[in-house]
């Protein structure tokens, strides 16, 4: 079994997963509060991905104040900071469709803003004032930031975060890699992504005409092609998210020893999540 989609800790599992433990549980229906959060893949251990505010989530264990989840998104499971989740879950009815968005006391954006949103991010809005959209947590969002349908084209979205700075596991403008990008451009236009590389080019057919919209693969790497000659990828190379020559990276990626390129995948367009 995948650990990564495995809702289970070494003691308990998710009623219904047929996975075999000493105690099952239905798991409790929580929220991300937080901005952002790491999903690790053990209590305090290294990070695997991190979830946006508004992620909902199914609550299965909790040791020393970090609970197991798994992402109702994508169904990636590990474990996040108890402080990070409540069990307080407005209808949500937006998105955050801006790299990055400010929330504020009061619908004026001279006020001090409380804090920022990732790209993602998802929102219950109650009503509208002005420019503003007010939150059921009595926050307020410009209205030109957020968005109750899905983009048309998940290029459009990846090339949002251009310049956006490299993390491992990141998933949001304040640091994202290869895998992240590929599922924030997909499921910003309400397309199904899973969330690490090699479970993205699992989860999609082959196709030997790259074309717009297109998944890139190289061994633990993955680009989303622009038109048949340029791709958009978060990489550690320049340590950032960049467009490059598909020709040109395949070439340099080959000379570092981190080939080959294995091809492309297209995205199933009719698969699709849960918007906003």
């Amino acid at each position: 079994m995948d650990r990564r989609l495995t809702p289970a800790t070494d003691r308990v599992a998710l009623r219904g997963s047929g996975i075999a433990r000493e105690a099952l549980t239905d798991g409790r229906p929580m929220r991300l509060a937080a901005s952002v959060a790491d999903l690790l893949r053990a209590p305090g251990g290294a990070r695997d991905r991190q979830l946006l505010q508004g992620a909902d989530v199914t609550l299965i264990d909790e040791r020393d104040g970090w609970g197991f989840v798994q992402a109702a998104a994508d169904g990636y499971c590990g474990w996040v900071a108890l402080s990070a989740l409540t069990g307080v879950r407005p209808v949500i009815t937006h998105r955050a469709t801006a790299a990055a968005t400010h929330l504020y006391p009061a619908p004026d954006f001279k006020q001090p803003e409380r804090t920022s949103l990732p790209m993602g991010a998802r929102l219950a809005v109650t009503g509208i004032d002005g420019r503003f959209a007010r939150l059921a947590e009595g926050f307020f969002v410009p209205a030109q930031h957020i968005s109750d349908t899905p983009a048309e084209d998940p290029t459009e979205v990846a090339l949002r975060l251009i310049g956006t700075p490299y993390l491992w596991g990141g998933n949001s403008r304040w640091g994202i890699d290869c895998s992240g990008l590929a599922q924030a451009a997909l499921h910003g236009a309400g397309i199904a992504c899973p969330g690490d590389s090699d479970l993205q080019r699992e989860a999609f057919p082959e196709t030997s005409m790259i074309q717009r919209g297109d998944l890139l693969f190289w061994p633990g790497h993955v680009a989303m092609a622009l038109d048949a000659a340029t791709m958009i990828h978060a990489t550690a190379w320049t340590m950032s998210v960049i467009t490059e020559d598909i020709s040109a990276a395949i070439a340099r990626i080959d000379a570092a020893g981190d080939g080959p390129f294995l091809g492309a995948r297209r995205p199933r367009l009719d698969d699709r999540i849960a918007f906003p």
